[in-house]
């Protein structure tokens, strides 16, 4: 039976078709589909590490099959990817975090190896999945990690359940001013199935690859992500994948740039330790973003990676591990307090006052970042 199946079969238990995203009880919910045994990573055998090369599982949650990485002991590592991206991302990464913390990688729905239904893909249903993935996982707390739509992702899910997140880290986040690469502007604004007619073209994607290189070889500033750029891509391998991409993609980018901010509700990060890292040659969210995120977020500390683009944890994974493991071991896990959260929301700090004037949330809707998140 395959993963598909599997989820149609359990909602059938029920009486349910998949079609209706039954509520599994908590038995079916953690059934597991079958794993390939772990394997020893090339890059811990050149190195003389013995290290385990993560290997996916999978569980039907709402009817739907969820594939993540789930490896190591210890204080949990939540890792969530960008758009179009999967949980293979971070593979440089695991293996090493494994041997001290509990890591956690899924990949979001609508991408990877997960189900990609016609369903909600905004960034607090996402939110929610995370929630409902460590609660079958019996995971209460973590640190979360995002990059790009999947720090927009830790930052809701640090809004919506302050009570489940110790400390967070963005990764050249979205979420933050509307300014965004002018590329997915114009996809998000385009009908879905013209963009994916172009994409079908015989040889779109050796003249894409020939473009990356080029852009590579004259070191331009998105050369420097363009081989991150066409993995992505080529992780869009049919056309329910691509239709589960631009959902997402409709849900937080449109022609005028990213709809949705995090700048309205900074303040109640106080308390939670936060790290942002960007690449100062990012072309698809500006450096300027992270330094807005910096200024807004109260304790919070920047990180730039002057060599690296979207992609910093990639690009420098070494300095990124390190980074990641000093911020970890040197802050204490954020604690919830449920007076102190409603006294933070009844004062209230409606514009993002510790951002720069020009940045600063107006009540004037043409000059706001993005709209708030729901």
């Amino acid at each position: 039976m395959n993963p598909t199946e599997h989820g149609e079969h359990a909602c059938r238990l029920l009486g349910e078709t998949v079609t209706k995203r039954c509520v599994l009880p908590r038995a079916l919910m953690q059934a597991s589909m079958p794993t390939a045994p772990p394997v020893i990573s090339s890059a811990a055998q050149s190195s003389g590490v013995t290290a385990v090369e993560p290997t996916v599982q999978y569980r039907i949650i709402h009817g739907y099959r969820r594939a993540f990485v789930d490896v190591g002991s210890g204080p949990v590592l939540l890792l969530i990817h960008g758009i179009g991206d999967s949980s293979s991302v971070w593979r440089d990464l695991i293996p090493d975090l494994a041997r001290d913390y509990r890591v956690i990688a899924p990949d979001l729905l609508g991408h990877g190896r997960s189900a990609k239904p016609r369903a909600d893909y905004a960034v607090a249903a996402y939110a929610n999945g995370m929630r409902d993935l460590l609660s079958v996982l019996d995971v209460e707390r973590a640190t979360v990690v995002g990059h790009s739509l999947g720090g927009g992702v830790a930052m809701q899910f640090a809004y919506q359940y302050p009570e489940r997140c110790e400390r967070i880290v963005l990764v050249c986040t979205g979420g933050v001013c509307r300014e965004v690469n002018v590329l997915l502007r114009i996809a998000a604004a385009m009908e879905p199935s013209l963009v994916l007619s172009l994409l079908a073209i015989p040889g779109a994607k050796l003249l894409g690859q020939n473009i990356a290189r080029l852009l590579q070889r004259y070191d331009t500033a998105i050369g420097c992500d363009a081989q991150e750029l066409l993995r992505v891509f080529e992780t869009l391998p049919d056309v329910e994948a691509r239709h589960a991409f631009f959902r997402t993609l409709r849900g937080v980018i449109d022609f005028d740039g990213q709809v949705i901010t995090m700048l309205d509700r900074c303040y109640l990060g106080r308390g939670l330790p936060t790290l942002i890292v960007w690449g100062a040659r990012d072309v698809i969210i500006p450096l300027e973003h992270g330094k807005i995120a910096n200024a807004a977020l109260p304790g919070s500390r920047l990180e730039v990676f002057e060599n690296s683009g979207h992609f910093p944890h990639r690009r420098e994974h070494g300095r990124f591990l390190a980074l990641l493991r000093e911020f970890v071991s040197s802050t204490v896990p954020a604690s919830y307090d449920v007076e102190q959260w409603r006294s933070l929301l009844r004062a209230g700090e409606p514009y993002a006052t510790n951002s720069p004037p020009s940045h600063r949330i107006s009540k004037a809707p043409s000059s706001r970042p993005g709209r708030g998140r729901d």
